[in-house]
């Protein structure tokens, strides 16, 4: 081999008979393996190492602690054109002579074929216009047509632009000189080609070699065939260079804005923190500029020489924050999340991964930004900390990245900043117990007021007739009020589609999945019932599948409908709608909120991505349109993520200026969440919040570690969800809850059962989840159960 094997390199390895990957070298040893034949390396992909030791150790910790694989890591952290997989390719057999018996799908392959030569498998859907082509592929194999090989394929490109250059010929200014006489007859030529000695200042002490090509001819109004002629005469050179994708070109820089009182309080008092301990919680206010302070300490920690991780837990917030951070940094910030291309993910890795001057300092991401490959932490910055986004759902790994950011701060001896304006039950009792430190900041940047907050009884207004569809007459007169003055509305209303479910008013009769145990969602826009679990979808039914009746009626409400009612109310006001089904490009997000900036939308309806830290200095009033969804939810969080949510909402409104209102519609006024929300009171709400938990051995007193269950066959399921939580409770006794079905107990065709494991916090959690671990392979290795899909959520969200 040319390259030296060693460890954080990537290496190409055979898997089966034609397969071909790559992966990480962990470890290099002599010890050879006995429970495994050993594959030889085929090749060595990298110069230098792309994984560095603090990355291996922290996946280790994360393989570990959420009772995954290494290889599930390995697949989380890395973007996708760093991870090369064997892809098929599909060759014509030589010396076979193609007659007409085909079919139409083996003609139109057969084509391609003699055409391109070869095929990748991946791209016959295509040409064939057919999800899988699988059974043509193997007749043309058995008939000896078509022969197969496997070839690693490299994901990633490096972006090129042509740049112009003299050609290698002209070496001096006497050739330079001469160049001016031949083109003397042909003045255009002659003008571009002094533009360009111009442009790369050639008679400089130090000229520059290249300029691109784009620039040259559109600063000078020049055709391309021009400097074709130039190129033919062996004067300029035109070179196809790798360039970035990322912008790291130096930029006009402002200074840090001064500091209130309160918050060079804060900030000082989180520093004098840092020097006991290694996280600190910043409890501020809505509007009480958290961000200030973020600014502030990234500076301090630049100064040190180090980099500083900025987690968001919405992409959306992003774009304000990118903004405001390189008004003061400049382009040492860059950004990671997955609305980027993965070329350019890449491009953020390598820069990181490298010495250069250039390299970023700050990266702003979400969580998948704790894998990238930080030499030099110092500070991790966790805003919104409470928020639910930083758990990784699905797939493996499942982490919480505020969880695993302490991590890895310890291993880079970094410290933690976690800022909210309403902490999460776990990190408020950490800091009050004295593992965390606790700032707090009460008041609002500016003193201004903080909003306030009304409620309307849903009950008695739809007694005495007074609601407008799903809008009470005190937000309407308000609404009113403000955009006649020219101010901005936000309504919140956490379902997205215009209405949860469609029902038969003879029968009863609901569109279900056919698929999942769940209703379908109506979309009014494309007249479809959809499926938000597996994508599922069926025109609208003009009439009742079960007794074909008409009455067909829309129930509940989500953001389309509120969208399509507010345009009835306000047809003279612009509305705009900011969820899931209207932020799926790169660039949406952004694009909402720089309308809403500039006052380009009077009303912005949204689902909870609009209450998360976003900064609109015109807002005042907000309205939560039905605050029982949140609080009647099943789960132990249930509380916790509406006082979060409402309180966060409620925060948009009257950031600046003028007292801003809230408007919260609820059946259960005197509900004392509701009553906490109104008076802003994190203290209470967190004092009955904890009692409850320690009651019934909920966190932060318990771990908890969710173990689903999955099969096709109700039966089987059940049969292994009992015989696991029967060893399991042999050996944590009346600490495992279950087997019980979710509330939605079957999804994609596979039936559902949970198990609940309750580990007191205290007690040795890594010999507990070894247990686990050990249980769950020797069920899966039984073969009546078969095809059964075991999932196991550590400190479920």
């Amino acid at each position: 081999m040319d390259l030296e094997c060693s460890v954080g390199k990537r290496v190409t390895i055979p898997f089966g008979k034609s397969k071909i990957y790559s992966g990480i070298v962990y470890a290099l040893h002599h010890t050879e393996p006995k429970e495994y034949e050993v594959k030889e390396i085929i090749s060595i992909l990298d110069t230098k190492p792309i994984v560095n030791a603090y990355q291996l150790k922290f996946w280790l910790w994360i393989t570990d602690y959420y009772l995954c694989t290494l290889g599930e890591v390995y697949q989380a952290a890395l973007p996708s054109g760093l991870k090369l997989e064997s892809e098929t390719k599909l060759c014509l057999n030589n010396d076979i002579e193609l007659n007409s018996d085909f079919s139409s799908k083996e003609t139109q392959i057969l084509d391609e074929l003699k055409e391109k030569k070869t095929l990748l498998i991946s791209d016959l859907s295509k040409i064939t216009g057919l999800k899988s082509s699988i059974r043509y592929v193997n007749s043309l194999l058995e008939k000896g047509i078509i022969s197969v090989e496997e070839s690693v394929q490299k994901k990633y490109k490096a972006k090129t632009e042509s740049f112009v250059c003299l050609h290698e010929n002209i070496k001096s200014n006497i050739e330079i000189e001469a160049v001016f006489g031949q083109l003397e007859k042909n003045p255009k030529q002659l003008e571009l080609f002094m533009k360009f000695i111009q442009k790369i200042e050639y008679f400089s002490p130090k000229p520059q070699k290249y300029y691109k090509k784009d620039k040259l001819l559109k600063e000078n109004n020049i055709s391309s065939a021009i400097l074709k002629g130039l190129e033919e005469k062996n004067i300029l050179k035109i070179d196809k260079l790798e360039v970035d994708r990322l912008d790291l070109s130096e930029t006009e820089v402002t200074k840090i804005k001064e500091l209130s009182a309160a918050q060079e309080q804060a900030y000082n008092e989180i520093n004098q923190a840092f020097l006991g301990k290694n996280v600190c919680l910043l409890q501020g206010v809505t509007s009480s500029g958290k961000t200030e302070i973020y600014v502030k300490l990234i500076e301090k920690t630049l100064q040190e020489g180090k980099q500083v991780l900025y987690l968001l837990p919405e992409i959306a917030l992003t774009a304000q924050i990118v903004n405001r951070l390189r008004v003061v940094f400049g382009n040492k910030t860059g950004i990671y999340h997955s609305k980027y291309s993965d070329s350019e993910r890449v491009e953020v890795w390598k820069n990181l991964n490298t010495e250069n001057k250039k390299r970023y300092e700050i990266i702003l991401g979400v969580r998948s930004s704790i894998f990238l490959p930080f030499s030099n932490l110092g500070l991790i910055i966790v805003d919104e900390e409470h928020e639910n986004n930083y758990k990784q759902t699905a797939p493996a790994p499942r982490y919480n990245a505020r969880d695993a950011a302490i991590v890895l701060a310890q291993m880079h001896g970094a410290k933690v900043l976690l800022g909210t304006a309403t902490p999460s039950i776990e990190s408020y009792y950490n800091a009050v117990n004295g593992r965390f430190a606790l700032v707090k900041l009460t008041e609002r940047f500016g003193n201004v007021t903080m909003p306030k907050i009304v409620v309307a009884d849903l009950i008695r207004l739809r007694k005495k007739k007074q609601m407008k569809g799903h809008f009470s007459p005190i937000l309407i007169e308000n609404m009113q009020k403000s955009l006649s003055e020219g101010k901005q509305s936000i309504l919140f209303q956490n379902r997205r589609g215009f209405s949860p479910f469609l029902e038969c008013n003879t029968c009863g009769w609901v569109p279900k999945c056919d698929f999942c145990d769940v209703s379908l969602t109506y979309y009014k826009f494309t007249n479809k019932l959809v499926c938000h679990y597996c994508g599922f979808t069926i025109s609208m039914p003009t009439n009742c599948l079960a007794c074909n009746d008409s009455a067909l009626q829309t129930k509940g409400f989500g953001t389309e409908k509120v969208e399509s009612d507010i345009a009835i109310l306000f047809p003279e006001h612009k509305i705009a709608r900011m969820d899931l089904d209207t932020t799926r490009s790169r660039t949406a997000y952004q694009s909402i909120i720089q309308k809403f900036e500039s006052k380009n939308i009077d009303i912005l309806i949204g689902t909870q991505m609009i209450s998360k830290g976003l900064d609109f200095d015109n807002v005042s009033i907000v309205g939560i349109l039905n605050a029982d969804n949140m609080l009647n939810f099943p789960d132990f969080r249930a509380h916790e993520r509406s006082f979060q949510l409402m309180l966060q909402v409620s925060g948009r409104a009257g950031r600046r200026s003028e007292q801003g209102l809230v408007v919260i519609q609820t059946a259960e006024p005197e509900h004392y969440v509701i009553k906490h929300v109104i008076t802003n009171d994190f203290e209470a709400f967190y004092k009955t919040q904890i009692t409850e938990r320690q009651r019934f051995r909920y966190p932060p007193f318990y771990r908890i570690i969710l173990i689903t269950l999955k099969h096709k066959h109700l039966e089987t399921l059940n049969k292994a969800s009992e015989a696991l939580a029967l060893h399991l409770k042999n050996i944590f006794a009346d600490r495992i809850l279950g087997p019980e079905s979710p509330p939605i107990n079957r999804i994609q065709n596979f039936y559902i059962k949970n198990i609940l494991v309750k580990i007191e916090r205290e007690k040795a959690q890594s010999k507990a989840k070894e247990y686990i671990r050990q249980m769950i392979g020797s069920l899966k290795s039984e073969l009546h159960f078969r095809g059964l899909q075991v999932i196991v959520n550590v400190d479920p969200m």
